[in-house]
């Protein structure tokens, strides 16, 4: 019996640890590499929607997510005025990621894989057999992300959406009982710096209930974290190397379907990769299967968030957003559907 190529994976969060995961199930020798550590808390809206029992399958991560909370509901908010609620059309699901990305860096070495943590690889060399999940490409505008859990904090739906003046920002419940607050917001001067920032920024931006929410609630510092944020792009990462999660593309946050779209993409990869460490496929055809792959499954999808996306940042398209949802014109299953 031949022994499989092995694999290397750049990047270890849910893209780079769900390939691995599944690449293991067929026996291919893998290892990865992150720079960071586990566990470790991300800006990120920890709100899976639009994945699919059969992804969770193949990719064998079933487990790692079993526990997450169900979200059914959600109600938009413009400068603190409510909105519209929503069904959700599909339950989505919250989870931390500092959960999620530990439970899957454990199922990854249970299942023989080599997990190198606090190593960080170069991007410049790209030889066969190297996939890399390192994150957000380096295209698109990039604004400030923040994030931070808090428990006792009472929703009115299980997902709320607040639009402020050029921000926006997500509440959802994750296992346990905390309430992620991650929001996305044009860069400010302000004057608070660790876990007062977010609370600054939700005042600067419009939206000081959810501040005073936070703070009648029971905030958790050391889940505070900030990033240079993402707004997402319609582009794809030119396919000169296997890319996935977003390091192929990015989708902008409001969609709630970023960590689906890494998860779904890891499982595209998984059938070239395996043919190629079964030598029954070279490396540029994996690569240009992969790349194919991509562009049709999230090219749609990609375009409409781009098209949609000022309405949820933009002042003016906020208000015309508003007044279609109050007025229930919003088909806000047709456009699920497209995203997801």
């Amino acid at each position: 019996m031949i022994t499989p190529l092995p694999i290397e994976i750049i990047g270890g969060g849910v893209a780079g640890l769900a390939t691995g995961i599944a690449l293991r199930a067929y026996g291919i020798p893998v290892t990865l590499y992150e720079a960071g550590d586990y566990p470790r808390h991300r800006v990120c809206g920890e709100f899976i929607s639009g994945l699919g029992d059969s992804t969770s399958k193949a990719l064998g991560i079933g487990a790692c997510i079993a526990d997450a909370t169900p979200h059914r509901s959600v109600t938009y908010y413009l400068r603190q005025k409510p909105l519209r609620p929503f069904a959700m059309p599909a339950t989505a699901w919250g989870i931390s990621r500092h959960t999620l990305d530990t439970r899957m860096a454990r199922a990854f070495v249970a299942a023989g894989g080599m997990l190198r943590t606090q190593e960080r690889v170069s991007n410049d060399d790209a030889p066969e057999g190297r996939v890399f999940a390192t994150g957000r490409s380096r295209m698109g505008r990039y604004w400030v992300g923040l994030k931070m859990h808090v428990y006792n904090l009472s929703l009115v739906n299980d997902f709320e959406v607040h639009l402020g003046e050029r921000a926006y920002v997500g509440l959802s419940r994750t296992e346990n009982g905390a309430v992620n607050v991650c929001g996305i917001f044009h860069s400010r001067e302000v004057d608070a710096r660790g876990p007062d920032l977010i609370l600054d920024y939700l005042r600067a931006c419009g939206v000081p209930d959810v501040a005073e929410r936070i703070l009648a609630a029971d905030p958790d510092p050391e889940s505070f974290c900030v990033t240079a944020a993402s707004l997402g792009d319609h582009r794809f990462a030119p396919p000169d190397r296997i890319r996935i999660g977003d390091a192929c593309a990015t989708i902008p946050p409001f969609t709630g379907n970023g960590l689906a779209m890494a998860l779904q993409g890891a499982e595209l990869a998984i059938g070239p990769l395996t043919d190629y460490a079964h030598a029954s496929s070279s490396w540029a055809e994996a690569t240009r299967l992969i790349a194919t792959r991509q562009r049709r499954r999230f090219r749609r999808k990609l375009m409409l968030a781009s098209l949609l996306h000022p309405f949820f940042l933009e002042k003016r398209r906020q208000s015309l957003l508003a007044g279609l949802v109050s007025r229930g014109l919003v088909p806000f299953r047709l456009f699920y559907a497209a995203l997801h």
